[in-house]
């Protein structure tokens, strides 16, 4: 430490924790430390909206009453009572993918969405938490699911649903990823040819562009929950 600072090559380690040797082996960690931000930033915003929660609420509160507020009531309408059972994680998900994407926006900082690992990890457990869901309500019924509206279809329909319901984690990963690695790439570019001039403007535009990544995975997720627990006709 000098003069209360970190040490310079600590610091220069702090924020280029690119790769990590493990074993032997280099491995990629960005990614992981963006994510690990992220998570420390939710939790801090929740400890300190639970430590001043009123009554009459105001400031932080109102934003996350909003915001939360609107996302149950969103859930509610299109899923019914058996929504709210599941809000706490369609709403989580969805606030995490924000301030990651939204790290992107940070100079110096890298969005963990722009990695494929980061999102295929959050597409597997939602693939493997709605069919839990499915199951948990239907019993071994859940597999109706699968087997099209009438019985003579199965063999023809059970493959086609089969196929369909393992191809969503893959859908997920790779529309979040390609849409928040494409906005990096490209505001990247405006910043070479014209730093300020071309990339403000952008930068709202993302800004709109990252929100709207978060809402369309958490609504792919909210709608394969709704298939899992309608009745299978």
């Amino acid at each position: 430490m000098a003069g209360g600072l970190p040490h310079p090559v600590l610091w220069s380690t702090l924020l280029h924790v690119d790769q990590v040797t493990i074993g032997g082996a280099t491995v990629e960690f960005k990614h992981v430390f963006y994510t690990w931000c992220a998570m420390a930033v939710l939790f801090s915003l929740g400890l300190l909206v639970r430590g001043g929660l009123k009554l009459v609420p105001g400031g932080m509160q109102n934003v996350f009453e909003v915001v939360i507020g609107g996302l149950e009531d969103f859930v509610v309408t299109n899923i019914g009572e058996d929504g709210r059972k599941v809000f706490p994680l369609l709403g989580g998900i969805f606030l995490f993918i924000l301030f990651q994407n939204l790290l992107g926006l940070i100079p110096g900082c890298d969005a963990p969405t722009a990695n494929v690992n980061t999102n295929a990890a959050m597409a597997v457990f939602v693939f493997l938490y709605y069919n839990y869901q499915g199951i948990k309500r239907w019993g071994p019924g859940y597999i109706k699911h699968f087997m099209g509206p009438m019985w003579w279809l199965t063999p023809l329909m059970l493959p086609l649903e089969l196929i369909s319901h393992t191809a969503r984690p893959l859908s997920l990963t790779l529309r979040l990823f390609g849409n928040i690695r494409g906005e990096e790439i490209v505001m990247v570019l405006f910043f070479l040819m014209a730093p300020i001039v071309g990339t403000i403007p952008v930068y709202f535009l993302f800004l709109l562009g990252k929100v709207l990544q978060s809402f369309i995975f958490f609504m792919l997720t909210m709608i394969y929950l709704k298939g899992a627990f309608e009745h299978a006709h």
